[in-house]
């Protein structure tokens, strides 16, 4: 579920009109390039979101096909128990991959690049399908189980490759738009995994394993389209001092017109970057005045994993099951889940630069909170209320559509944001390894939970969103219309001032705040 994009933001020569350094009339045009580049990246989101629902569906069928192969090697079944542990092992691989996939996604980038970095992960992509497709010929529910771990290693890279280059190829009038353009693709695959997994599709005893081998196809894709795509200026001037290959590459996005100004800005950061000292993972904690945007990026990341909206992804068939659905029309009713993820992104693009991520990401946070007690609810009055069971679905599609307004695009937006070039790539690490352990704990964790708490099995998500969006109402300032060299200035200027961070300059007190959402 990692934007860890080197976010470039306007800069403050374009946000106060300093003479001699112009953004140039093209900047903010659609071009052909452009959009190929975009299409290319965004086959990584895809693949992302495609792996984090396709598992939803096939739950059964995977459960029969492991009970199967045991009882051809040991002549005895599988219990009940161990098929949901086993099942939870297989769901919280996909996490623990991404884990180290996500945190080595910066060196990644920095060291193949962010166009064949992409590349070759793809590559790895297309290995992790043939083992999940071929497992059911070599009656092997550990290839499964490998495959998951191997293919979270390919979304856990593509969670910051993704990000990275759209950000990167961005101007910077549309930077907001194309930071949630990853989230629109990424639950535009979790919607495609779903509409697949029907019973009538992949979804059953004889086409399972297609269903997950066709993880391939976006790595294929990306590898057809992304040798005609370029590498990022931004990589091209700031890391590798290529800074006519990077004239040219800006000039193919924006349809010719001046870059000087996008140029100009590269050419500042890169001088900052070889002026700052690059900031290690240990340094947050000892610098004062990275240790509080590093906490604020981590409980982004933790509001949007721990509240509960992997189950849904995850486990939503046996949710809408236990609401009293039939087989059949909960493997259906899931597909709403992907729908609704879809249209809500669509809508966040054009806010995300207009009602800034501050708000929405909190309006978004309060919404779940209030759909989840009402989820508990409904669960909890399933056997006494009959119209419950219909209730209990539609308020957790009113989950999935306040996730989508802003916990679901923000947090991987936001890292970058409140970062300079120095601490970026490190606080990006930090940041997705946090989201995919986080996956990992309600993946392989909610079946445990879920048999002890029963019809309260939401409720500890309901109190962890409490937490958070007290704590963002808090501390998290709005970075909309505001460059990261002001962001980070800001930081500093409170290790120096010693100044509480709920300052006037972010007017981030608690009254202020509220007033604010």
């Amino acid at each position: 579920m990692d934007s860890k994009a080197s976010n470039p933001g306007p800069s403050a020569a374009e946000e106060k009109g300093v003479p001699g350094i112009q953004s140039g009339p093209a900047q903010g045009k659609l071009t052909l390039r452009l959009v190929v580049a975009i299409c290319g990246a965004a086959m990584g989101s895809l693949q992302f979101g495609y792996n984090t629902g396709v598992i939803n569906a096939p739950e059964a069928r995977i459960k029969e096909f492991m009970n199967a192969t045991v009882m051809s090697r040991d002549g005895q079944e599988m219990d009940v128990d161990t098929q949901t542990n086993l099942f939870a092992v297989l769901v919280a691989a996909f996490a623990i991959g991404g884990a180290v996939g996500g945190l080595l996604a910066g060196l990644w980038a920095d060291y193949f690049g962010r166009k064949n970095g992409s590349l070759i992960n793809a590559v790895i992509g297309i290995g992790a399908a043939a083992l999940l497709y071929f497992s059911r010929m070599t009656a092997s529910y550990e290839m499964i189980i490998v495959g998951r771990l191997v293919v979270g290693f390919n979304c856990g890279l593509y969670t910051a490759l993704a990000p990275i280059y759209l950000s990167e190829i961005a101007s910077v009038n549309i930077r907001g738009a194309l930071g949630v353009l990853h989230q629109l693709f990424v639950v535009s695959g979790l919607l495609i995994s779903q509409i697949l997994g029907f019973p009538e599709i992949f979804g059953n005893n004889q086409s399972w394993h297609v269903l997950l081998g066709l993880t391939a196809l976006p790595c294929v894709l990306q590898l057809v389209v992304m040798p005609f795509c370029p590498e990022t200026p931004r990589y091209l001037l700031i890391t590798q001092g290529r800074e006519l290959d990077a004239r040219k590459v800006l000039e193919s996005l924006r349809g010719g017109g001046d870059v000087g100004g996008e140029i100009a800005e590269m050419k500042k950061e890169a001088e900052q970057a070889m002026g700052d000292a690059k900031i290690s993972a240990i340094m947050f904690v000892q610098e004062r005045s990275l240790r509080m945007p590093l906490i604020i990026s981590i409980v982004m990341h933790l509001s949007q994993q721990l509240s509960g909206i992997n189950v849904i992804f995850y486990y939503s068939g046996n949710l809408f099951k236990g609401a009293g659905l039939d087989e059949s029309t909960a493997t259906h009713a899931t597909s709403g889940v992907g729908a609704i993820m879809v249209a809500m992104t669509l809508v966040t693009i054009p806010l995300m630069d207009r009602v800034g991520r501050r708000s929405l990401h909190l309006i978004g946070l309060g919404g779940m909170i209030v759909s989840s007690i009402l989820i508990t609810v409904c669960l909890s009055l399933l056997d006494r209320v009959e119209w419950c069971n219909g209730a209990s679905v539609a308020m957790a599609l009113m989950f999935v559509v306040f996730f989508a307004l802003g916990p679901g695009s923000i947090p991987w937006l936001i890292v970058a944001e409140l970062f300079s070039q120095g601490a970026r790539s490190s606080a990006i690490s930090v940041s997705v390894l946090v989201n995919w352990v986080a996956n990992f704990c309600v993946g392989y964790g909610f079946p445990h939970m879920q048999k002890g708490l029963m019809s309260f099995s939401f409720l500890p998500f309901t109190v962890l969103l409490v937490l958070f969006w007290i704590f963002l109402v808090m501390f998290l300032p709005e970075t909309k219309g505001r460059t990261i060299e002001e962001i980070s200035s800001e930081w500093k200027q409170d290790r120096i001032t010693g100044q509480s961070f709920r300052s006037e300059s972010y007017s981030v007190s608690f009254k202020k705040n509220t007033n604010a959402i």
